[in-house]
Formats: C-alpha cells, structure tokens, sequence
C-alpha cells in the first residue's frame, strides 16, 4: 500500500487535535546512528508525554497512511531508527514519557515509561533495594522501550536472560491506534496470546511500546571481579563450566576478550589501565553476584586454584576494592569504544552453540586471512554464545580503504555462521542493516508467518516501513 509522507497538511491535523505542543523541530540527531551507515529523513518530529498523545498520533498516522517510526535513544546499531527511504515519515521520539511510574518491592516489579533511560531504571531499582540486571555499554543514553523493542542483550544474560526474559508486561500503541493495556504484574497469565513477546523483538514494526513492568531482583550481597588468562577459547568454556559447578548460578558475566582487543586499546586509548603487562592472547572477565556470608574473593581464588590445577589458566587478577573492580571492567567496556576509533571494514553480532565456538574462531580467522591482510577483533558474551565478530584494516590502513570489501567480508563471515547453525543478529536486531541477511538465512516458515503477523497487524505498513521484513 502507497504510503504519503508526513507533509505540512498532516502537521496541520496533528496541531488541530494535540496541540502545538507535541510537534517539535527536528535536528541531526535524529537523522543519525553510531555507525553512520544510515542517513535518515524526517516529515514531522513527535515528542508526545502520554500514551494518549501516542494513540493520537497513530490513529492519524494511519488514516492518512504516513509511516511512523519509533525513536528511543538512537543507539540502535542496526539502523532501525533511522529510515532513509521512502515518504519522510513521523519520528515519534519518546524522550519525553520518562516517569518511574511505580515500584513494588515485594513484588521484585517496576513500572517504567519507555523513554525512561536505562541507567534511571537501575539506579531507581537500586534505591528500592533491588537489580534490574541488565547492563549495557549504552545504559547512559539507551532507553528501556528500545532495549525491549531490540530485545537488547548485554553482559548478563548468562544469570538473568535478555530484555525478553525481564519483562512482565507492556502497554502499547497498535498500528492502528489502538491502546494495548498490557502492564501486568502476574507470572502467569495463559489467556491467549503472548502480546508482550510478540512486540519485544519487533523493532517497532508491530506497535509503539510506551511502559512496561520489568522484573527485579534481590542484590547480590557481595560481588567479585576477576580477570584470568586462558590458553584458548576451549579452555575459557571449560572454565565457565567448573566455575558454574563450584559457585552454581551465582556467575552473572563471563566475558572473552582476545589480544586483539587489548591492543587497540593500547593503540587509541592508552589512558585505560589494562591489567596484564603483557596482553594475552586470550581472557576472561568473570563476575559473581553472592548472597550475605559468601567471600567473593576465596570464590574465585577456589575457581582459579581448580582451574589452574587443569591448566585452564596461568594468570589472573582479581579485584581487591570497587576502583579495581571499575579497572577491570573498564578494559572490557571500553574495546567498544576503541573498536569506533579504529574504523571497522566490517561489524558482526553472531551467536553460536557454545560447544562449537572454537571450531567457529579458528575457521573464521583462515577465512578472514584468505580474504585480505585484516586484523580481527573477536570478543563477547561467551557465556550465552554472543561473539561480536569484528574486522578491521591492517595497522596504517583505513576503514574506508575497504569501503568496497564490506559487504565480501560480511557475507562471508555471516555465510560461515549459518554453517554452524549460527545467528547473524545475537543481541542488536535486524534493524534495515541485516532485512537482507534476515531474507538469506532465515527459516521460510518463520519468514512466511512473520509477513502473516506483520500484514494482520500492520495492514497499511505504516510501522517501521523497511525495518526487520522486507516489504
């Protein structure tokens, strides 16, 4: 179906039933993502304050068939938010449904707006006595109705799942503007379908989340942080199992870093103070949360002992006090940061069974090799199979020296994680950046239901046009 762009006339119908208000000037960062793969355009900027002014705007927005897209933090790095084709579209930002609406301690639940930043709903968790566990790089910036519509992932998955797996329930705006009172607090609920796991994940393409109830959880008592190095990614996988034997469930993160990595820190950002005088060739960022009477440091030092006894590892570090603890995530939540420093010719987010994730790594570096002379940065979640996969110039060279190789690279690389029975989108979505990878690899059936979905809920297309499916 033709869709219109979002033009001065249907400003004009906005301002007649919402108000001036709503309607704001829309500036370069909307227009923008980190990677700079995507230039978008805008018609109209929204900044609605209530799911009211939301429905509103849909229900317009599909009576003159003018494409909407959602606009949470813009840290989405698949280009999701950004739509650079077609009519200039609606951006309805929801920075300004911000409110905690409500914590329930005894419940372990909090009711957040969309627009809430994420690092707002831990820190409003904390000062409730309780975690909301997840933790990304972006946490500053990133928005919890974002992080829910990207199934956003992070360091601990591993004890706690993805956003997914954190939520209770949603209130929404359907494509037609309809208002989805779905902010339940139950466990369990069996009426029907899942409303709320069919819009988590759905990158906006089937409804604008606008609050949700997020699961909390008890604080650990004690944490302990710990880097060790391991001979190879096998080791660090034997690892993981015998520490989740001796400590349970308590392991919250198990982060791989290669040399790699730890070099381009030394490279671009050398203010960051790197454990080991010597990188290794491989490591491990280890976290345990613990209950009140547990000594996090004689946990690991009893992980490290028993490994070392298998030769699982040969050096570790781990964190007397909280500004070592800070040092040493900080290797770990920094590589990102150097990764954009450097300039990547090509970026992975992939996931592979846990087993077959060395087998993965030495046949991706021989492939990499044959294509040309690149550095390659593999390092991630490990815990949950999350690699983030990333490919770079040789040192002196260029990102844009190998503009022309991107897409080789990427298909490769991606071509490769299908053979392992893989994921090439683990944690960041689909976004515009992968619709066409999503097209390659993806199961038919699944494909054929999702148009099923998208054209039941969605007839107009007015949602995300050219984000997840290809229309």
């Amino acid at each position: 179906m033709d869709l219109n762009p979002a033009d001065d006339r249907f400003a004009d119908l906005i301002r007649a039933d919402l108000g001036d208000d709503v309607l704001r000037p829309a500036t370069e960062r909307y227009l923008e993502e980190p990677r700079n793969r995507f230039a978008g355009h805008i018609g109209l900027l929204a900044l609605p304050r209530t799911v009211e002014e939301v429905a509103g705007l849909v229900r317009h927005a599909s009576a003159a068939h003018v494409p909407v897209v959602p606009y949470g933090g813009g840290t989405g790095l698949v280009g999701g938010q950004v739509m650079a084709h077609g009519p200039a579209p609606l951006v309805v930002s929801m920075e300004r449904m911000t409110a905690i609406r409500a914590v329930y301690p005894t419940e372990n639940v909090l009711i957040a707006e969309a627009g809430a930043i994420l690092a707002d709903v831990r820190a409003a968790a904390d000062s409730a006595d309780r975690l909301f566990p997840l933790s990304l790089a972006a946490q500053g910036s990133c928005r919890i109705g974002g992080n829910l519509a990207t199934n956003a992932g992070g360091v601990n998955v591993l004890r706690y799942g993805n956003a997914r797996d954190l939520c209770l329930g949603l209130e929404a705006v359907l494509p037609n503007g309809e208002i989805w009172h779905g902010l339940s607090r139950l466990r369990k609920d069996n009426t029907g379908y899942d409303l709320r796991n069919l819009l988590i994940g759905a990158e906006g393409t089937l409804g604008i989340i606008t609050a949700a109830a997020l699961k909390l959880f008890p604080r650990p008592a004690a944490v302990g942080t710990a880097m060790f190095q391991v001979p190879s990614p096998e080791a660090a996988i034997e690892l993981l199992a015998l520490a989740r034997d001796q400590v349970g469930e308590t392991v919250s993160t198990f982060e791989l870093i290669h040399r790699q990595g730890l070099e381009f820190l030394t490279e671009v950002l050398p203010d960051v103070r790197q454990p080991f005088e010597v990188p290794p060739e491989w490591s491990v960022l280890i976290e345990l949360g613990l209950s009140a009477g547990q000594s996090p440091s004689e946990a690991l030092e009893a992980v490290y002992q028993s490994a070392e006894s298998q030769g699982l590892v040969s050096d570790g570090v781990i964190a007397q006090s909280e500004a070592q603890r800070s040092d040493l995530w900080a290797v770990r939540e920094r590589i990102p940061e150097a990764n954009r420093l450097i300039g990547s010719v090509s970026s992975h987010d992939i996931s592979i069974p846990i087993s077959l994730i060395p087998d993965f790594i030495r046949q991706g570096a021989d492939m990499v090799s044959a294509l040309g002379p690149y550095r390659i940065n593999c390092f991630g979640h490990l815990g949950d199979g999350n690699l983030h996969y990333n490919v770079f110039p040789p040192l002196g060279r260029y990102r844009a020296d190998f503009e022309d190789q991107r897409g080789p690279v990427k298909r490769a690389v991606h071509d490769l994680v299908h053979a392992f029975n893989g994921s090439v989108s683990a944690e960041h979505g689909v976004g515009r950046l992968k619709v066409d990878d999503l097209q390659r690899y993806g199961d038919p059936a699944k494909l054929h239901a999702m148009r099923a979905i998208k054209a039941a809920l969605d007839p107009k297309g007015i949602m995300n046009p050219g984000a997840v499916l290809k229309v």
